[in-house]
């Protein structure tokens, strides 16, 4: 019975996702500071991606991201990040960050609507997507630290 209810469960998810054709609403946000290794501290205010439906979900459908916001998807454990950009209209620059708050891989500039892996290169406990160029723009480098609850840390 059990391995019915799950196989139904397993069928259905994929169609969930396929009608799915706009944002999901905005999620809880909380500050996050990247303070880079000059010593220059960048504020964002960033959406916390904890639940898989919200994870799932991301940003997909949104036309925008401001410069100071973007989603943290908050895995609850070290774990290989590997993400899409699967219904995502914008191009966006994804930090992948230790368990420790540094600054572990970066992609930038991400292709809207691929279907391609981005990966975190390693283990990770968190991954930032951030407008695109933000990176760049602020000068942003692997080895940066990110302060944010998760990582023990708090701007």
């Amino acid at each position: 019975m059990m391995r019915r209810a799950l196989l139904a469960l397993f069928l259905l998810l994929p169609g969930a996702l396929a009608a799915q054709t706009g944002p999901q609403p905005r999620l809880p946000t909380e500050p996050l500071t990247i303070v880079t290794r000059d010593g220059t501290r960048h504020a964002f205010s960033v959406e916390m991606a904890i639940a898989p439906d919200h994870q799932m979900t991301g940003l997909m459908f949104r036309t925008e991201v401001k410069p100071d916001e973007g989603m943290l998807f908050d895995w609850g454990r070290v774990q290989e990040s590997n993400m899409w950009m699967r219904n995502t209209l914008v191009s966006l620059d994804m930090v992948f960050i230790s368990a420790e708050g540094r600054i572990h891989h970066i992609a930038e500039r991400t292709t809207p609507r691929s279907l391609a892996t981005i990966s975190s290169g390693g283990p990770v406990r968190g991954t930032l997507e951030l407008a695109a160029g933000t990176a760049e723009r602020l000068k942003l480098r692997v080895g940066d630290r990110v302060e944010q609850r998760i990582f023990g840390t708090a701007p």
